[in-house]
């Protein structure tokens, strides 16, 4: 009976560690939230300090989304410092500041596809993805044999088809959010992602030297 009592209490602890430690993170998250549109607020109202902060926070991921649309360094890193550009004399008129990521998104997408459309490539620097940059595949190994496929698979696509798998896949974002980065109907981005998946999925499949458990894995 004792030995119970103490089981008892000791799963009653856990459950309250579980939810202390779910109130602590849902704490840290409101924390973050109002920091980021407390600086948003700022950077809207002419404050340089904070704009640069908001960039500092977010050039990172825009980089590497940039970098797997247009499949070049060079035009990536303009179209990164274009996306600030026009964020910045655009960031007046945001008016709800928690929209501000989604914001910033919609803008660099539609900066690397005005970057294409211009051709303002300039000499070719192939960017090969670091596991740190690939799109998320569940229950895929990163193997490297995968990997190479992957990355032949996203240079065949056009950008718009590889901007929905570099959107959903490694921003993880719903797919009607996915649709308003792109500025296109959520019936387009599905239609998009479900033929560069298939895209994807035959250049894996095509190519010999691929075992057949990783093709499994992206089945």
């Amino acid at each position: 009976m004792g030995s119970n009592n103490g089981a008892m209490h000791d799963v009653g602890t856990f459950r309250d560690g579980l939810a202390t430690s779910s109130v602590a993170r849902h704490v840290a998250a409101d924390a973050r939230s109002r920091a980021m549109r407390e600086l948003v607020t700022r950077a809207r109202d002419g404050d340089r300090d904070a704009f640069s902060e908001l960039a500092a926070g977010s050039i990172g991921r825009l980089t590497a989304v940039a970098r797997m649309i247009l499949r070049d360094e060079y035009a990536a890193q303009d179209a990164v410092q274009e996306t600030y550009l026009q964020a910045w004399r655009s960031l007046p008129g945001l008016r709800d500041p928690d929209r501000f990521e989604a914001w910033l998104r919609r803008i660099l997408v539609r900066s690397c596809f005005i970057a294409i459309r211009r051709g303002k490539r300039s000499e070719a620097h192939e960017i090969q993805l670091t596991p740190g940059d690939e799109p998320t595949i569940p229950g895929a190994e990163r193997a490297i044999t995968l990997h190479d496929q992957l990355e032949r698979g996203l240079a065949r696509l056009s950008a718009e088809h590889r901007a929905v798998v570099v959107l959903v896949y490694y921003l993880d974002l719903p797919l009607a959010d996915a649709a308003g980065a792109m500025g296109v109907p959520v019936g387009t981005a599905k239609s998009r992602l479900n033929r560069a998946t298939q895209a994807l999925r035959a250049a894996v499949e095509a190519d010999e030297r691929v075992p057949s458990r990783v093709k499994e894995q992206i089945a």
